[in-house]
């Protein structure tokens, strides 16, 4: 049986995950702060589910399928020798790194979201990788990351799966020929500390041998899992706040409450999205699939089709009569662009893509018309700014935005 610590298993993400890997047969484990939980008391905003305490969804997990799932809880930011200690006792073949803080806006809310990102985000992962070479095991890390790195321009060609070829002019005027990681272009702080993550795995890789798999994912849609829909208290997160809710799940909960469709400037931004159930598959093909020692990092571009954030929008209007309105875009980016992105790596590795449907798009309404008493609409709008001089005030599709 492999052993796998998952870091962030109490998050959207790593929750899904570590019930889907114990359901396959992996002995899991997991670390984390419950930072995310900290957060919400911070916003003063939920989740729309109810979550329960970490100790009763271990308990339900128990009972519902008679498996068992470690918890350590600990910050990996700032207590190494913890981290250090437990990956000794429990002897990983894998390490998932889903401990940082995820969220664009909040990243971008103010200096000290901004210092606190930075920090969380890199040290948990320059401790993760301090520790596995200080186990002295071969640990295989994953790490989910995000389409983000590579920024929202327009190039006209199809983003690569982490490394560009480039020929470089020498002194005697010969073209050398040169793998680079694929030029970073990040959009906020948030994604800015992911291409820095990118540096830290290619230092420890070529120095000291970690093989590491990064997970370059597109926005995730969806809320549960078969595993997280088995028992009540093991449900998902679903957030629909201006800072964490995710553009989908956002406009499906609006339209739940009878909230306009928030889209920023005139929607034309194209994204990259994949399906919650995706993501947990992708994640267990990545541990199945580890690189050679030796090899260089890899990167997998995690994404099953792209979408305009307006086309997203008149697709959820269709399915539910919501009135969509359009706002002031508080970020700081192109109003359009086309995105091309090649994700052959995953396919050819078995995955067979679950794409945007009305039938999947009402489950997920369902939800959030089953738990709508618990949104608080004073929270949808996105109050965090790119620009000082940019407020969030309501526009009409026809005016200018600057």
């Amino acid at each position: 049986m492999s052993r796998v610590i998952v870091c962030g298993g109490d998050g959207y993400l790593g929750w899904p995950t570590s019930l889907y890997l114990s359901n396959n047969g992996y002995d899991v484990a997991i670390i984390d702060n419950l930072s995310r939980r900290k957060i919400d008391i911070d916003l003063n905003c939920s989740s729309l589910t109810p979550i329960a305490s970490i100790e009763e969804r271990l308990n339900a997990w128990s009972s519902a399928t008679g498996k068992s799932i470690q918890f350590l809880n600990i910050d990996i930011a700032c207590e190494f020798e913890l981290l250090l200690f437990f990956i000794k006792e429990f002897k990983p073949d894998a390490i998932i790194h889903f401990a940082e803080q995820r969220s664009a806006p909040f990243s971008m809310k103010s200096s000290k979201t901004k210092i606190y990102t930075i920090n969380n985000n890199l040290n948990a992962t320059n401790n993760i990788l301090c520790s596995i070479v200080d186990s002295g095991y071969d640990i295989h890390l994953v790490h989910l990351g995000t389409m983000g790195v590579y920024g929202y321009g327009s190039i006209g060609t199809t983003i690569p799966e982490g490394y560009l070829t480039v020929f470089i002019e020498g002194d005697d005027k010969n073209q050398f020929k040169k793998s680079i990681i694929y030029p970073p272009d990040p959009g906020s702080v948030y994604h800015t500390s992911k291409t820095m993550d990118a540096l830290l795995f290619s230092f420890y890789n070529k120095n000291d041998g970690i093989r590491v798999t990064d997970l370059h994912q597109g926005v995730v849609w969806g809320t549960n899992i078969k595993e997280t829909s088995l028992d009540p208290r093991l449900v998902n997160r679903f957030d629909y706040d201006g800072d964490y809710g995710t553009v989908l799940n956002r406009f499906l909960i609006e339209a739940a409450v009878k909230f306009p469709l928030t889209v920023h400037g005139k929607g034309g931004q194209t994204r990259a999205f994949i399906n919650i159930n995706d993501t947990v598959k992708c994640i267990k093909l990545a541990l199945e699939n580890p690189s050679d020692r030796g090899d260089k990092v890899k990167i997998f571009n995690q994404v099953t089709e792209v979408h305009t954030v307006n086309d997203l929008a008149l697709k959820v209007a269709k399915l539910t009569g919501a009135e969509i309105k359009y706002f002031v875009n508080p970020r700081k980016e192109a109003k359009e662009n086309t995105l091309k992105v090649c994700n052959d790596n995953l396919i050819n590795l078995g995955l067979d893509p679950i794409t945007l449907n009305d039938g999947l798009m009402e489950e997920i309404y369902e939800i959030a018309d089953k738990y709508k008493e618990r949104c608080d609409k004073s929270k949808i709008i996105c109050r965090s700014t790119w620009v000082r001089e940019i407020e969030v005030d309501e526009i009409g599709y026809d005016e200018p935005i600057d």
